[in-house]
């Protein structure tokens, strides 16, 4: 007897995978477990059950489940499982997010707004950006899992109406309509790759040969998009000091303004860190990148200077300038 062990997704719902209709077609019974939608049950005219049946040694059967591990996969002459696209996890993602907000779900979530987890994002950000920056695969794929959480909670929490800061009466959206926006931005900005709708090729103008020409074309693309009317519209004046000094000298150079007037400083303290911070950017480097390099530096300095202090016996935390001066790394 033939037995074919259909396998469906939990996430698609009362999705049948093509491979499987030939053995439907052909099959004396459609078996169908407690975990099978009764949608699907009833358009394939399946009947319930939790394995196969003993119809003897002729026919065919056919047993549908969403259970990867079906405790019968190995008696079944035949497997056929959906294909699920990339990102299909992120529906499960999606879902239980969903639940935690929803009534029954964590008090806790329930009662986050846009503000109160903006903490909550900065830092996520900060830990990839350390994961990346220590080369740390483990955390990597960790932080990105967190970054992605504050993704999908502020997308929940814009579903809703009268969140704060926001009146009752603002627009709403969710998950969908932010991955909506992102593709159609993305398809945008690269006319290279994407061809004009009804076109079967890129246009000629729209061919982009290096990684400097399409800089240039992102923006002016972006500016076109956006509608600006300075060089410094539309940069977060809310990011870390040095990485916003940059951000804004970036800017300006790429509008044509003269390096010397970077440099154009009051002789104030914060003048002269913005002088400092022009240099490095007009010369192509991250002073934000720099000035963590030089902190993450001082921080490795100050435990080894700590280690070699209780080494010796002395408490890292009663140390003299004089001993600070010995066992300061000079290396």
């Amino acid at each position: 007897m033939a037995r074919t062990l259909v396998v469906l997704s939990s996430r698609l719902g009362a999705v049948l995978p093509a491979a499987a209709v030939p053995a439907l077609r052909e099959a004396e019974r459609v078996l169908a477990d407690a975990t099978v939608p009764d949608t699907l049950v009833a358009e394939v005219g399946a009947r319930r059950s939790e394995g196969w049946t003993d119809g003897g040694p002729t026919g065919s059967e056919v047993l549908l489940t969403t259970n990867r591990a079906h405790p019968l996969r190995g008696q079944a002459t035949s497997v056929v499982e959906t294909p699920e696209p990339a990102g299909s996890a992120l529906l499960d993602a999606i879902a239980v997010m969903d639940r935690l907000r929803s009534p029954g779900g964590c008090p806790w979530d329930a009662e986050q707004t846009h503000l109160s987890l903006l903490k909550y994002l900065v830092e996520e950000c900060y830990e990839l950006y350390q994961a990346v920056e220590d080369a740390d695969r483990a955390a990597l794929r960790e932080e990105l899992g967190d970054v992605l959480l504050q993704v999908l909670f502020h997308a929940r929490v814009a579903t809703e109406g009268g969140v704060k800061p926001y009146p009752p009466d603002a627009a709403r959206f969710g998950i969908d309509e932010v991955a909506a926006d992102l593709v159609r931005k993305l398809v945008d900005r690269h006319p290279h790759v994407f061809p004009a709708d009804g076109e079967a090729e890129v246009a000629p103008a729209d061919r982009v040969r290096t990684a400097s020409d399409q800089e240039v074309r992102w923006d002016q693309l972006k500016r076109a998009e956006k509608r600006r009317e300075s060089s410094m519209d539309g940069v977060a004046t809310s990011q870390p000091a040095a990485a916003l000094a940059a951000k804004l000298v970036s800017r300006a150079r790429k509008a044509g303004l003269p390096e010397d007037l970077v440099y154009a400083v009051n002789g104030a303290s914060g003048h002269g860190l913005f002088e400092r911070v022009g240099q490095l950017a007009w010369g192509g480097a991250d002073p934000e990148q720099e000035l963590r390099g030089a902190a993450r530096w001082f921080e490795r300095a100050v435990r080894a200077a700590e280690n070699a202090a209780r080494a010796e016996g002395l408490d890292p935390h009663d140390l003299s300038e004089a001993d600070w001066q010995r066992f300061w790394p000079r290396s």
